[in-house]
């Protein structure tokens, strides 16, 4: 089953990125709306990545969300972003222990820079990003009917709720 599993894996084509990405409109803060979560994000409320771009190119990164609840146990965390030379800035590589440094493609971000997909080739993880703490259920259908197209498997999906957001979303079929 595994090895099913591998082979499949590698049987898809890379994940395409954005053409072009301006990192400094890039840059604040992005609410987790839904992600296909790393080991790190364990039951998160309220996950918040920020980004600040640093004087040598690099990118300053925190992300922070309350565990267990609105109320739970902030986790906050420093990975620093290094942008790909000639990836149009939608390739970077974060580094969240020295010298290991995890791929993150930009493979969607509107025209007004208000909404991102950060995608990995292998499809193991995957984070559905906005400038706003909600997103109408329309919106959210869209952009996991975009992650489905790149070849990962939506029932691992998980929303991640963020105060005051009235309705929550659906989780998608």
């Amino acid at each position: 089953m595994t090895i099913l599993g591998l082979t499949a894996c590698q049987n898809l084509p890379p994940i395409k990125t954005v053409a072009q990405v301006d990192v400094d409109r890039f840059m604040g803060d992005w609410y987790v709306i839904a992600a296909i979560p790393t080991f790190m994000e364990s039951d998160p409320y309220n996950p918040v990545e920020h980004y600040d771009r640093n004087a040598d190119g690099t990118i300053a990164t925190t992300f922070t969300f309350n565990q267990g609840g609105f109320d739970g146990k902030l986790k906050t965390y420093h990975p620093t972003g290094f942008v790909v030379p000639d990836s149009g800035n939608a390739e970077w590589k974060m580094q969240f222990l020295w010298p290991f440094k995890a791929e993150y493609l930009i493979a969607y971000l509107s025209d007004d820079a208000q909404l991102t997909i950060i995608a990995r080739n292998k499809r193991d993880y995957v984070w559905l990003m906005s400038r706003k703490p909600s997103m109408d259920q329309a919106t959210f259908d869209t952009h996991v009917e975009k992650i489905k197209a790149m070849g990962y498997d939506i029932s691992k999906l998980e929303i991640f709720p963020h105060l005051n957001v009235q309705p929550p979303l659906k989780q998608p079929l």
